[in-house]
């Protein structure tokens, strides 16, 4: 999905709200165990319950990767499963050296045919690039995110700037606004101004809201651009919010709805 495309659905839907299917065996409710595939089944349940009200839909890679072939399997009933009107994100946060990410990016792009995949950094150019040279995909590069460990790097000053703000400026001349967007975590919401500053065109995927306690206000007030620019991502907070009860789709859509209309742009 390209950025117009992916701009279009938000103003439809009056909605930047990303779900994050994060699906664990130890956490959905009981009685899908019986099904031959609880997670697809618990995914399938939610997408119905949500699609709706989000633009969006996040698998983390480890919940599927964990359980073998089999997660693997749920992964891909769960990526056709989608409907083609939300953009789809692979949470895997690979990169390597460039041999190597040319096959990360072959097998979340041309396997599975995700919209997007999120990407470490830490080791340069050449374990991004392989990545940004798929036309109409995405990189969603970590630049400042929500977890607390986010301190003991991302914050660490070189040549007089924190190593987040040296990650976006030079990411920027690797992409363009129309395939790299920045993770940036919605538990700093002091931060939101000066990263907009940072990145005034490039879309922000912000964890970080609802089981983390992100402040969305301040992420709205102070990183939304003329396109929105955010898709703000709930993972634990939407999924779980229906606990163990047999009809728990009813909360998953209302905890959705109730967060999409916090989006006011």
């Amino acid at each position: 999905m390209n950025k117009t495309d992916l701009v279009y659905h938000i103003r439809r839907k009056r909605s930047f709200l990303c779900v994050g299917l994060d699906a664990d065996l130890d956490k959905i409710p009981k009685h899908l165990l019986a099904y031959k595939d609880p997670v697809f089944e618990f995914n399938k349940r939610v997408i119905d319950a949500t699609k709706d009200a989000c633009v969006a839909y996040k698998p983390n890679i480890a919940f599927y990767e964990c359980l073998g072939n089999k997660g693997w399997e749920s992964l891909e009933k769960t990526l056709d499963y989608i409907p083609d009107t939300h953009f789809t994100i692979a949470d895997a946060k690979r990169a390597d050296i460039g041999n190597t990410s040319r096959k990360y990016a072959r097998a979340f792009f041309e396997h599975f045919d995700f919209d997007a995949v999120t990407i470490a950094p830490y080791m340069g150019s050449d374990s991004v690039l392989p990545f940004l040279e798929y036309e109409g995909k995405w990189v969603i590069l970590l630049a400042l995110t929500s977890n607390k460990g986010s301190r003991d790097f991302q914050f660490l000053e070189s040549s007089g700037k924190p190593l987040y703000q040296s990650v976006m400026e030079t990411a920027q001349s690797w992409g363009t606004p129309d395939n790299l967007m920045f993770v940036t975590g919605a538990t700093h919401p002091e931060k939101f101004k000066e990263l907009r500053q940072i990145a005034p065109d490039n879309f922000f995927l912000v964890p970080g809201i609802g089981a983390q306690g992100g402040d969305l206000k301040a992420v709205m007030k102070y990183g939304m651009n003329e396109e929105v620019g955010l898709l703000i991502n709930s993972s634990r907070g939407i999924i779980y919010a229906g606990g163990d009860s047999t009809d728990f789709e009813q909360q998953v859509g209302a905890a959705a709805r109730d967060l999409q209309g916090m989006m006011v742009f």
